[in-house]
């Protein structure tokens, strides 16, 4: 005989009108006994989502955008609930769980309304599709394609967190800007002494990868500002518009230092652009989704140059400092040691997106808003036409 779960997401999840959802809705209100198999049914959506590529933040994230926050804690809820019985959780989900919204408590405000919101959730994770994974899924081997980062965040990256923190507290450009360039600088000689160590010890080490969600507004700004990153720190990025998330590949210290610099530079750059939109408030002008539009991408832009500036500059500073030292081994293998790691990016991110295309993107419009958003990269220290990103 069929069940109460069963009638319900038949009459719920196969189409897209309100009437399944109440009939469903109505079905699993009357009826508190399918309470714990309602729930149970979510969390095997959740492990289908798994198998689909997507982690904890990909699918808070995507129901946030495509349902509200009420729906984001109740997928929360259900995922908190599928993982709490994991012997062994894949890399990032630990800091990935412990930054989800608070789940959502059962049958608020009523049964019916939360039966309902439940049955659309389901709807929702039952449509995820497919995308590329970037680590294992829980339960699969150990030996799963992408390295685990090592155990504790290593001293470096501790000091460069520290660094970009006080660039996004301080209130005096100058201070933040040589707060980041430190930053940057203290990335790249990270990641040329891990390359040289790995290639020293013949490590096995291969790219991993890392989904960073890419949020609306002015999201082709950001995600111009987030390949920019990624490109100075030896990685690939490829935007997924459509899911609202980019996807970046590297090796694990370069995929770490992309994300701690995004995040940090969209903070300065959404806080400098606040200022410099007041401005022009206070001069009377009104229309601003232009200006800012415009803001964001020229700091986009402007940042790129920037960023792999200072990258060539600590990478040549490297290789000088070894032949001074008399480590002309590690002068001599510094280019081609970089150059394979650049190479196994590629093959990996190729393989990972055979059929990406690149896109180019609408040109500012707003000369004031271009203007402020390249002075506002120049005093962040991380031209004309619209930019490309891989898509």
């Amino acid at each position: 005989m069929e069940s109460v779960i069963d009638r319900a997401c038949a009459a719920a999840l196969y189409s897209d009108g309100d009437a399944g959802l109440d009939t469903g809705a109505s079905l699993l209100a009357a009826d508190p006994s399918a309470d714990e198999d309602l729930h149970r049914r979510g969390q095997e959506f959740v492990r289908r989502a798994w198998t689909r590529g997507w982690q904890p933040a990909d699918v808070v994230r995507t129901v946030r955008r495509e349902l509200d926050e009420d729906g984001a804690a109740l997928v929360s809820a259900l995922i908190t609930g599928e993982t709490a019985g994991y012997a062994r959780l894949p890399p990032r989900w630990t800091d990935q769980l412990a930054a989800m919204p608070a789940p959502a408590p059962r049958n608020r405000p009523d049964r019916f309304t939360y039966a309902s919101a439940l049955l659309e959730l389901y709807r929702l994770l039952l449509r995820l599709p497919v995308v590329e994974p970037v680590g294992p899924v829980p339960g699969t081997a150990a030996d799963a394609p992408h390295r685990p980062p090592a155990h504790g965040e290593p001293r470096m990256l501790t000091r460069i967190r520290a660094l970009l923190a006080k660039a996004e507290a301080t209130g005096f450009p100058e201070e933040a800007e040589a707060l980041t360039t430190k930053a940057q600088e203290l990335m790249a000689r990270h990641s040329i002494d891990e390359a040289l160590l790995a290639a020293r010890t013949h490590s096995a080490d291969t790219p991993g990868a890392v989904r960073i969600g890419v949020d609306a507004p002015y999201e082709s700004a950001k995600a111009v500002l987030l390949d920019s990153v990624a490109s100075a720190n030896r990685c690939r990025a490829v935007w997924n518009s459509d899911l609202g998330f980019t996807t970046v590949v590297g090796f694990e210290p370069d995929l770490e230092a992309v994300e701690l610099l995004f995040t940090s530079l969209l903070v300065q750059g959404t806080a400098a652009m606040t200022k410099a939109e007041a401005g022009q408030r206070a001069g009377g002008r009104k229309r601003t989704k232009t200006f800012r539009q415009s803001f964001l991408m020229a700091y986009a832009q402007r940042l790129g140059s920037r960023l792999a500036a200072d990258t060539e500059r600590v990478t040549a500073a490297a290789g000088s400092e070894a032949g001074a030292e008399g480590r002309d081994g590690d002068a001599g293998a510094l280019l081609p040691v970089l150059a394979a790691r650049d190479v196994a990016v590629t093959d990996t991110a190729e393989q990972m997106f055979p059929r990406t295309t690149t896109t180019r993107l609408r040109g500012a419009t707003d000369a004031e808003g271009w203007n402020h958003g390249t002075a506002a990269a120049d005093r962040a220290r991380m031209g004309g036409g619209g930019p490309e990103i891989r898509r």
